[in-house]
């Protein structure tokens, strides 16, 4: 298995989310290619941690859907498959539209400042073409609504899902562009005028409309 070289080491009071993150993250952008074996000795080596907290990521990564464990004999980096990301689309959308109805009320002007300077750094990088700024602005804008409602639900069900439809987006990065921005410009609007159902509809629909891999 090829694995990723100039890892910087974990901090070991973190370990396992930090070990879930990097490997989700791995998966997510290509590192770790479909159908690669993933062995916890030779992760835990990379990662510089024991074995213990790469196969509790393993088993979070199987439920989201990145990996394919089959007991006693592999675990593999899962394909991309069209029902899995419409299926992820789907919920990601819905928790999105719930963030924003929470949230509108409690949204302050720094909040929504931060959201627009995202949005300028979504803009630039759709721009230049690199996705991967782009997806880190979008995280970010989305992110401010999710954090301001509050709910612990709500996180850990984007937390387990998004890296699903992230996944898929890289593939179809050209279709990302002018219609995201118009969508984040009205979200953001609609947040500053407290019309919390406009606002949720919205969010919805940005993460709906999302392509998937074979539309």
């Amino acid at each position: 298995m090829p694995i990723p070289e100039n890892a910087p080491a974990i901090d070991r009071r973190l370990l396992r989310d930090d070990v879930y993150h990097r490997l989700r993250d791995a998966i997510v952008d290509g590192s770790l290619a479909p159908g690669e074996q993933l062995r916890d000795g030779e992760l835990a080596a990379w990662l510089g941690v024991s074995r213990t907290p790469v196969r509790e990521a393993l088993l979070r990564l199987a439920e989201a859907g990145l990996v394919v464990a089959q007991p006693g004999r592999s675990t593999t980096v899962s394909s991309l498959d069209l029902r899995g990301v419409r299926d992820a689309r789907d919920v990601v959308a819905a928790m999105h539209e719930l963030a924003v109805r929470e949230a509108v009320g409690s949204l302050t002007q720094a909040d929504l400042e931060a959201m627009h300077e995202a949005n300028r750094r979504f803009r630039t990088a759709i721009e230049q073409g690199d996705v991967e700024a782009a997806v880190r602005a979008d995280d970010e804008l989305h992110g401010i609504p999710v954090a301001v409602a509050s709910n612990r639900a709500l996180a850990a069900v984007l937390d387990q899902f998004t890296p699903v439809l992230r996944r898929a987006e890289r593939l179809r990065f050209s279709s990302l562009g002018r219609a995201s921005l118009a969508r984040h410009d009205e979200l953001i609007r609609l947040c500053a005028a407290g019309d919390a159902d406009q606002a949720a509809a919205v969010a919805f629909d940005t993460w709906h409309s999302l392509p998937t891999i074979e539309e």
